[in-house]
């Protein structure tokens, strides 16, 4: 089985059709950038696929990027904006590949994001979220 949730130990010596509950909890935030932070909830590096938990500052900004795959967000508090409109609390976005913008978090968020593939950073050509290939 090629998913995984990193740094959550509970599930190693389970069978491989075995179901994988998560407890969020104990899994640890890492920093992302300066006022966001994440924690991969999911991981499959060969199909390239990620769920990860990410949490935003107020005033946090997610720097203008390019997505090489569809990229989906649930934003469970405060709200995500862009240019093309505001994500709130309980709204649902999706952005097609190839899609190109910067999210700003006025007043702090924290949204489930679903990754296929990854996005392109324009400034450092950084690809988040990384698979290992």
């Amino acid at each position: 089985m090629a998913g995984r949730t990193p740094d959550f130990e509970a599930h190693k010596g389970l069978d491989s059709l075995a179901s994988r509950f998560v407890d969020i909890d104990a899994i640890p935030w890492h920093e992302a950038r300066p006022g966001l932070r994440m924690k991969i909830l999911f991981k499959d590096d060969e199909a390239k696929q990620a769920t990860i938990l990410m949490e935003a500052a107020p005033g946090a900004v997610i720097t203008e990027h390019v997505h090489t795959g569809v990229e989906q967000t649930l934003v469970l508090e405060g709200s995500l904006e862009d240019d093309e409109g505001v994500c709130a609390a309980g709204s649902f976005v999706w952005r097609p590949v190839g899609s190109r913008h910067a999210a700003r978090t006025p007043n702090g968020a924290k949204f489930l994001v679903f990754f296929q593939n990854s996005a392109r950073s324009v400034d450092t050509g950084r690809l988040f979220p990384s698979y290992d290939d």
